[in-house]
């Protein structure tokens, strides 16, 4: 198993997303375990045992056991060795070196002390992270925000119209070819939270910062939760470690952590309540995204589609009954991607699927057809720092009478960014400007493909369609979720079939 299914299996094991710190003060350990051949050792053993079913996984300081002399290493080699098997352990010792050297701190962390994972400080840059990334069974969890502090004296400096942190959150899964790497991300600043969920929308973060240094859990689980429902592991040391009773204060940790994800979390319905998580392994997510016809989605991606097409649905977004289009058609089934504009966790899942649909594309500036994409446009305008322009529906008759809204110069090469296709007439009437002006079009970039005929209108004007999702996969999406039931689904398949044969 990989790291972050061996971590994803035991959340599902134990219902958890503690992580427990296993930080020694020597000066802390109680009366009890002091004439131990091995305090240190006895405690954490206790601590473990106490807390076995409660936590998903482990965090050992290495400084504390450093701190021990000579024996401390062995110490920390037994505590690790101690931990239950399926339930992994993050060494916390934040390397950051270069060329051998980094290779030596990952064979000792990795081979000797056989951690699961480890935090790495990004100061020294890709190749001082490499040679930890490269043990594709293990994980990495990159410094992005930390939470002391300090932290905003280097890791808010801005680095390209944007925080160094936020940068690096961008730039540290490019240094694994694994994909195997975490962020450390403090609790106790959720707006950086926040900000590095919306440029890592899948990654997971390891979150310390609650309890003894002020964070808030509520605030952090807020912020940094992913679309589909997990994606942060809060870490509590001395929270725990020094409480009076241990048990109770990982039982009670536990609790509060579950009760914060039932706030953030976007309820399921009964059929899919009863499936438990949505969160799966990669391979996992694969098999069953391949069951729902979405087998090109990669696992996080697929995960994405799924929260976006309940929450649509959730909306009011996806709608069964009889609709006359834009196009004129009639319609069994009407999509409202407008109201995705007043439902940020939402908005936030669709601009980071064009964000990806996009990745493999050359141009210079994004345009955005009014009015549904307008929203969807700006936000993938952020996140890719890519420039905005859009035609107008309307000629303006009054001052500079432009029929392109933003800055421009003939030649660039513009992405045009929809919501969705139908026939594709009002792509081509939305770029006829853009075309006239000069700017280059060649790629049309929407969220759902409704399968009637709007890909093969485009190819026939030498334009070529992206989408994220067609319209059969919802409805397959809605089957499983027991949203909708298969004679729904088959009467707008069949619905689909009659309308794109009448267009061919």
């Amino acid at each position: 198993m990989t790291f972050f299914e061996k971590l994803l299996a035991s959340i599902h094991r134990h219902d958890s997303l503690l992580c427990v710190g296993l930080d020694p003060d020597q000066a802390a350990i109680p009366e009890r375990f002091r004439h131990e051949p091995d305090p240190v050792l006895a405690w954490n053993r206790a601590l473990i045992e106490a807390t076995a079913d409660l936590a998903c996984a482990y965090k050992p300081n290495s400084a504390f056991y450093e701190a021990l002399g000579c024996n401390g290493w062995e110490t920390l080699r037994a505590t690790i060795a101690s931990v239950p098997e399926g339930t992994p352990v993050i060494l916390d010792a934040k390397r950051g070196d270069i060329g051998t050297t980094a290779a030596a701190y990952a064979r000792a962390a990795f081979e000797h002390l056989r951690a699961d994972a480890i935090t790495v400080s990004p100061y020294l840059g890709a190749d001082s992270v490499r040679p930890f990334t490269c043990y594709g069974d293990r994980g990495v969890f990159v410094l992005c925000h930390t939470s002391n502090p300090s932290a905003a004296d280097l890791q808010e400096l801005e680095v390209g119209g944007e925080p160094l942190y936020v940068r690096l959150a961008r730039r540290a899964r490019e240094w694994s070819d694994f994909d195997n790497v975490g962020l450390v991300v403090g609790a106790t600043y959720p707006d950086a939270l926040r900000a590095v969920r919306a440029v890592a929308p899948d990654v997971w973060f390891l979150v310390p910062g609650v309890g003894a240094q002020g964070g808030y859990l509520e605030a952090a689980v807020a912020a940094g939760l992913r679309a589909d429902g997990a994606g942060v592991l809060i870490a509590v040391s001395r929270g725990i470690s020094a409480a009076p009773d241990p048990r109770a204060a990982a039982l009670e940790w536990r609790e509060r952590i579950r009760q914060e994800l039932k706030k953030a979390k976007p309820p399921l319905p009964p059929a899919e309540r009863e499936k438990g998580p949505v969160t799966l392994p990669r391979a996992e997510g694969r098999r069953m995204m391949g069951t729902l016809g979405v087998a090109r989605a990669s696992a996080p991606e697929a995960a994405l589609i799924r929260f976006l097409v309940l929450r649509l649905a959730d909306l009011g977004g996806i709608r069964f009954g009889d609709f006359v289009l834009a196009s004129g058609q009639r319609s069994p089934i009407y999509l409202d991607l407008r109201l995705l504009v007043s439902d940020p966790p939402a908005l936030a899942a669709t601009a980071q699927l064009y964000v990806t649909m996009l990745q493999d594309l050359t141009y210079d500036r994004l345009a955005a057809i009014p009015y549904a994409a307008l929203p969807i446009g700006t936000t993938v305008s952020l996140l890719t720092g890519k420039p905005l322009i859009y035609p107008r529906k309307e000629v303006k008759e009054y001052g500079t009478g432009r029929s392109i809204e933003g800055a421009y110069a003939p030649g660039e090469r513009v992405v045009v960014l929809d919501d969705l296709i139908t026939t594709g007439g009002s792509k081509v009437r939305a770029i006829a400007p853009l075309q006239e002006a000069g700017l280059a079009v060649q790629d049309v970039v929407v969220l759902i493909d409704r399968e009637q005929g709007g890909r093969e209108e485009l190819a026939a004007r030498g334009l070529r369609l992206h989408a994220a999702l067609r319209l059969t996969e919802i409805l397959d999406v809605l089957v499983a979720a027991g949203r909708i039931t298969p004679a729904q689904r088959d009467e707008v398949r069949a619905y689909i079939a009659a309308t794109r044969k009448g267009h061919e």
